[in-house]
């Protein structure tokens, strides 16, 4: 782990603030999306790209609850790319990796718009995630593993952790 990816992690703590479930999933998304994306040998741009997102891929919940009173993923989309653009301003990152982690961040539930292997490892890794969090059937992850997984990882890691 950077130094600023420690930085990133540490503004969406103070972000989410009391909001430990958010702090929480946010970690445990890294988490996946660390190890896939190692395990499937991403460059060195997109491993530093997916570490960015996984932490701040819902970043705009909060917005999207006060503006819309929804969480939905599409209201995330719409406001989790500027604020995400702000904490990492004073970052000393090239302008094309800044605007590659908003593209995802701002289409993160928009899986039709997956366009790489940094993309894919995202999604993946907030499915993982999910599927426990919302305690989903057996037939949901069967759907969601073969939709949209891609990875061997990530297809290794969702039977390894949702078999029958």
């Amino acid at each position: 782990m950077n130094n600023i990816t420690t930085t990133i992690i540490e503004k969406m703590i103070l972000y989410f603030g009391t909001d430990v479930r958010r702090i929480n999933h946010a970690l445990k998304v890294y988490g996946f999306a660390t190890c896939i994306a190692r395990k499937e040998k991403l460059t060195e741009n997109e491993l530093f790209i997916v570490d960015i997102v996984a932490i701040l891929h819902d970043i705009g919940i909060i917005e999207a609850e006060k503006k819309y009173n929804s969480s939905n993923g599409k209201y995330q989309e719409i406001e989790g790319p500027a604020i995400a653009k702000n904490m990492l301003s004073d970052q000393h990152i090239d302008t094309t990796t800044i605007d590659r982690i908003c593209f995802i961040i701002g289409n993160h539930h928009s899986y039709q718009k997956i366009d790489n292997m940094d993309f894919q490892v995202i999604v993946e890794a907030d499915f993982l995630v999910n599927i426990y969090e919302d305690e989903m059937e057996k037939h949901s992850i069967e759907n969601i593993r073969n939709k949209y997984f891609k990875t061997q990882t990530g297809i290794a890691i969702i039977q390894s952790m949702y078999a029958d």
